[in-house]
């Protein structure tokens, strides 16, 4: 489902991995959001009560993920409403010590626990492990500082509690304090009338991660501008842009905007430039899928020289290789466009060398180049949602801000042109190695008399679990295979990538024996389904 990236979002306070550092500043505290993954920073003066305010994110929101995201909310609230009624006898003492006089007589200590806020703040994936604690805490009401009170209670001894007890043990990545509710991308309530205005965007935040096998130890917020900093370990550090846009809480850019290429991901990145308000000139091959974009106020470019001599900065998002080129060097390609001073932004997945040839031809009519290939799918190229990984010149990758929050939830900036198709041709041929090895395994339970939905579930169950994994096994057992990534893509990036590997003599027999299963089902007409297709060569 979608991944609403407007609205608030719920969650709950829990406590940070030990190496991640707070940020400086105004008081804050770590969120998990529930329904995702995804953590934030939160600042007191941001919290806002659940309850007062589910209604509202309901009727902004209608998303199937954030619906699913509130049901869980709802569970957790009946199960802490069970383990409340278990415990109320004994907790009694506990509830008056906490509530202040004005609470006391108007919450029970499980309306306490269940009190909610909303957030504001800056996603970060997957950090923290282990089983930890939910802990009650007290109510907003009549403090100055409620979240306060929450940490300083003092915490029961580890170990597994008795199940009437009001503490209960969950596989979960850190403490859960309180139930709340935050913002995914970035969603800004309207500040109060005495907040000052910020003259940098505090969504838009840069975070330095070290380049080292062990988790990122340092996650040093930055302003908008970027900074170079070296870690401690002497590695290359990288700059990993979290974006938080919504519309109303950025600015987009005043520069004019071009995009060439509506694909799959195309298409929802230009719908998501355009609802940030960037205004965006339009071109593809079959002009056709313009159309739908003209209509959401978007501007109709004739070829891609005239979109990259109008505009200031011009996008494309093309299949492979040779498009990319052709776009570029055909007729009325982007070069005939390009002057001193425009910027060409090339999000194809597309080799090193291509790349490189491009920036080249651009860079020597006076252009600006900057490789920015895109981690994800149509799903989340729709949410806003994609991974941007970018290289080539660091002052567009600036300018460009914006426009990243728009169509992403993270972008990294890789240094000299071709990191980025390098890192991309890598990511993507992980994945496509795993889609092939889940079509293997369930192909393997099916012709051994196993149950392929008993597969999924104990792969869920397990380290394994993602929502690639669930969503991929979904397509196979329904036998869906509508287009998230094409196959034919997939495929493509797994032969450049065993290029890659070729041109430095580095073994890819993984990727090799996916390419493999990946070219009979193209043989079998699969090129334009999805790349969990793939199953279909293991069918005998």
């Amino acid at each position: 489902g979608k991944l609403g990236r407007y609205p608030p979002w719920p969650g709950k306070i829990v406590n940070p991995p030990k190496d991640l550092k707070k940020p400086r500043g105004k008081k804050c505290f770590f969120v998990k959001f529930f329904g995702t993954e995804d953590h934030a920073w939160i600042k007191v003066e941001q919290l806002k009560p659940y309850h007062a305010h589910k209604e509202e994110m309901i009727k902004i929101n209608k998303g199937k993920r954030f619906q699913q995201a509130v049901d869980a909310v709802e569970e957790f609230l009946r199960k802490t409403k069970g383990k409340d009624q278990a415990s109320s006898h004994n907790s009694s003492e506990e509830k008056n010590r906490r509530n202040s006089s004005e609470e006391r007589g108007k919450q029970s200590a499980g309306e306490e626990k269940r009190k909610a806020i909303l957030s504001e703040g800056k996603l970060k994936k997957g950090t923290g492990e282990g089983k930890k604690r939910v802990s009650s805490v007290s109510s907003e009401r009549g403090s100055k500082s409620p979240l306060k009170r929450a940490q300083d209670q003092s915490p029961r001894k580890r170990g597994r509690p008795p199940k009437d007890e009001k503490d209960l043990t969950i596989p979960e990545s850190s403490t859960v304090k309180r139930v709340m509710t935050g913002t995914v991308a970035g969603f800004k309530w309207p500040p109060s009338v005495s907040e000052p205005v910020k003259d940098s965007d505090p969504h838009f935040h840069h975070f330095l991660l070290s380049q080292t096998e062990k988790p990122a130890v340092c996650y040093q917020a930055i302003t908008k501008k970027l900074k170079v900093c070296e870690e401690e370990t002497g590695s290359t550090s990288i700059q990993a842009a979290d974006s938080t846009a919504v519309n109303g809480s950025i600015t987009p850019t005043d520069k004019k905007i071009g995009f060439l290429g509506l694909g799959l991901m195309g298409s929802g990145i230009v719908s998501n430039l355009l609802k940030m308000g960037h205004t965006v000139t339009v071109w593809n091959r079959t002009a056709e899928k313009c159309d739908l974009f003209i209509q959401e106020g978007a501007r109709l470019g004739r070829t891609p020289a005239e979109v990259v001599s109008t505009c200031d900065i011009t996008f494309a998002c093309v299949s492979d290789p040779k498009a990319a080129k052709d776009l570029v060097l055909g007729p009325s390609g982007v070069l005939q466009g390009i002057r001193p001073g425009k910027c060409y932004v090339d999000m194809s997945t597309v080799d090193a060398d291509t790349v490189t040839e491009l920036a080249q031809v651009i860079v020597s009519r006076g252009g600006r180049f900057l490789e920015a290939p895109v981690s994800g799918n149509q799903q989340l190229s729709n949410d806003g949602m994609l991974v941007i990984l970018a290289a080539g010149d660091r002052g567009l990758y600036e300018d460009c801000s914006s426009c990243f929050q728009a169509m992403g939830k993270t972008s990294f900036f890789l240094g000299e042109v071709g990191n980025a198709a390098k890192m991309m041709l890598i990511v993507n041929m992980v994945q496509g190695s795993f889609m092939a090895t889940i079509a293997e395994g369930l192909t393997l339970a099916q012709v051994t008399g196993q149950s392929q939905q008993t597969l999924l579930d104990i792969l869920n169950q397990g380290q394994l679990a993602s929502i690639f994994l669930d969503q991929k096994c979904q397509n196979i057992l329904q036998g869906n295979f509508k287009p998230d990534f094409y196959l034919k893509y997939i495929q493509k990036d797994l032969r450049l990538a065993i290029a890659l590997g070729d041109s430095v003599n580095h073994p890819t027999p993984m990727a090799a024996a996916a390419n493999e299963v990946y070219k009979r089902a193209k043989a079998l007409d699969q090129s334009d389904n999805d790349m969990s297709a793939v199953y279909r060569a293991y069918i005998h």
